[in-house]
């Protein structure tokens, strides 16, 4: 039977479940909480400068033994080929984010082996369109994030607004400053035209009871508005 709308009212919006990333991973026991609360990303950060450089805390055959739920994202700053497959291999990682300068050309090297997420940190200016277009062919997925001083993640809210109106074509995360309490404002956005290759939202900092350590209430109490 066909479902009449009174004069006045909106149509209802299908709700839309989306898939999460909790990046900055540094503990095997919040790795498989990830995976038991329906998380289907963890990324572990392998910048030696960032706070949540994973092998301070990890070792590599440990991880790769666990049996995780969870799809392993080893997130690299400008490391060389080299770097980055001896941990592909050492941690079992099964998707990289190059998160610095990489050229089309090192993306298309590297994802002739892994899954390879380009990272763009953009800035309210920037024209989206010129800056992922010679990785397009590339790269297999794209995450867009805040323009910082450094690399890495900066904790400050990504501007949600620059990607309105832009075609993407192309799975991305949407990352950058992401709150516990965006969930309903990710539910909207997701209803954007450019939703339509939205892939996952990447959580990190503001999540944290410190660097690296998840407040895993949280992380699951969004999980559960999103997911």
């Amino acid at each position: 039977m066909e479902t009449i709308i009174p004069a006045g009212q909106t149509p209802p919006v299908e709700r839309r479940s989306l898939r999460m990333k909790v990046c900055g991973m540094t503990s095997l026991d919040q790795l498989h909480e990830l995976g038991d609360m329906g998380v289907q990303f963890a990324g572990m950060i392998f910048y030696h400068k960032s706070p949540r450089f994973v092998m301070r805390h990890l070792k590599g055959y440990e991880v790769k033994k666990a049996k995780l739920k969870v799809f392993k994202i080893g997130v690299f700053v400008n490391a060389s080929y080299d770097e980055i497959m001896n941990h592909v291999d050492n941690f079992g990682l099964d998707m990289v984010q190059l998160h610095g300068d990489e050229t089309p050309r090192f993306c298309e090297t590297v994802s002739n082996y892994v899954a390879v997420i380009k990272a763009f940190r953009l800035t309210d200016d920037d024209h989206i369109a010129w800056k992922i277009r010679n990785y397009m062919d590339v790269a297999d997925m794209f995450m867009f994030d805040t323009e910082g001083s450094g690399y890495g993640g900066t904790g400050k809210k990504f501007n949600w607004n620059v990607l309105r109106g832009e075609r993407i074509d192309k799975p991305f995360f949407l990352s950058g400053g992401i709150q516990p309490d965006d969930g309903i404002n990710l539910k909207e956005f997701a209803r954007e035209s450019v939703a339509k290759d939205l892939f996952a939202v990447d959580i990190n900092s503001r999540f944290e009871v410190a660097p690296g350590v998840k407040d895993m209430q949280l992380v699951k109490s969004f999980a559960s508005t999103i997911i």
